[in-house]
């Protein structure tokens, strides 16, 4: 018998010798319940695998937020812990450290970290690219004179993270624009930086997302010179849920779960009804307030990610230079 059942059962009996001397007989099949359903709910709590899961400060991770809120990831025996990562493309570095069990990097941030010999798999699936969404693009300070993708040779523009989504995207952008990239001078800089970066100078425009997007043109900081997003092919990943292999091979039941939990959320966020919930889940984790929560765009969530979907990836940062190896998407994908 574990020293966890033994402390438990001998603090039963005491609990009943005591009942005893104060005449409580009769309370005591009702003791003894509560004690052994406390005792059994202490052993699931026990029982519980934990994740850490990294997040940056985007709605493309509603369906984990939902997940989380609604009690998806608890009712499949998981304790999952949400923390906030700034800077996307670190997220790989604190899975390989285990400061995260699961976090979720953009695709490009994935792959690139594939490419450097980390052995990662893709779990499940963050949000994806839509037409109709123009919560991310290219925001100029004021009095850049930056309108369209010409303008933008030769100067300072902060991305959220060198080798992310905004950044790998907007670059394919401007190649498709005619405009050399290269000669554009990008630094990194985290979301919340973004505004006052404009607003002193230090950068001529900001690749952003809301609701950093939308109080950097509510407060005169910038405007949005373009919605750039809407050039990419529908349905897309932007951000996917990954872990190390040796870690799902360990814990498969608990990444079926993560899964499965995302993929609850995805049919719960569909329904209209449950609008404000999400938006009000959304808000909880990345501090939105109650008239930007109202306003904001949510990606459309995807939680299954496919090898074609990954292969239109590679094909992109292929055609940047950014891979040095043909990743075998097929094996990337944890079953």
């Amino acid at each position: 018998m574990n020293d966890f059942r033994k402390g438990a059962l001998e603090g039963l009996r005491n609990r009943r010798e005591a009942m005893q001397r104060l005449g409580g007989a009769a309370a005591l099949p009702v003791l003894a319940a509560a004690g052994w359903a406390g005792l059994a709910g202490r052993a699931r709590a026990q029982s519980a695998t934990k994740i850490v899961f990294g997040y940056t400060a985007v709605t493309d991770f509603a369906s984990v937020f939902v997940a989380k809120e609604e009690g998806f990831f608890g009712r499949r025996g998981l304790d999952v812990e949400l923390k906030f990562i700034p800077i996307n493309s670190t997220i790989p570095a604190a899975i390989q450290s285990d400061s995260l069990q699961i976090g979720g990097p953009t695709p490009s941030v994935f792959l690139q970290s594939v490419d450097g010999g980390l052995d990662h798999v893709v779990v499940a699936g963050g949000g994806a690219t839509s037409k109709t969404i123009t919560g991310f693009g290219l925001v100029a300070g004021a009095g850049s004179g930056i309108r369209k993708a010409q303008d933008v040779l030769g100067k300072k523009v902060g991305v959220p993270g060198l080798g992310a989504f905004l950044h790998v995207t907007f670059r394919a952008w401007l190649k498709s624009s005619g405009v050399d990239y290269k000669k554009v001078n990008f630094v990194e800089a985290s979301f919340p930086q973004h505004g006052d970066l404009l607003r002193g100078g230090s950068l001529d425009a900001v690749v952003t997302a809301d609701p950093f997007m939308s109080r950097i043109v509510d407060s005169g900081a910038g405007y949005v010179a373009s919605y750039y997003s809407t050039f990419l092919p529908e349905g897309q990943p932007t951000i996917i849920h990954v872990a190390k292999r040796e870690w799902v091979q360990k814990n498969a039941a608990a990444a079926k779960g993560f899964r499965e939990a995302v993929q609850e959320a995805a049919t719960f966020m569909a329904q209209a009804r449950n609008d404000a919930k999400v938006r009000a889940h959304i808000g909880k984790y990345i501090k939105l307030p109650p008239e930007v929560l109202a306003k904001v765009q949510v990606s459309p969530p995807s939680p299954v990610v496919s090898e074609k979907q990954l292969a239109y990836w590679v094909g992109l940062m292929k055609d940047q230079e950014m891979l040095k190896t043909d990743p075998a998407v097929a094996s990337l994908l944890a079953k």
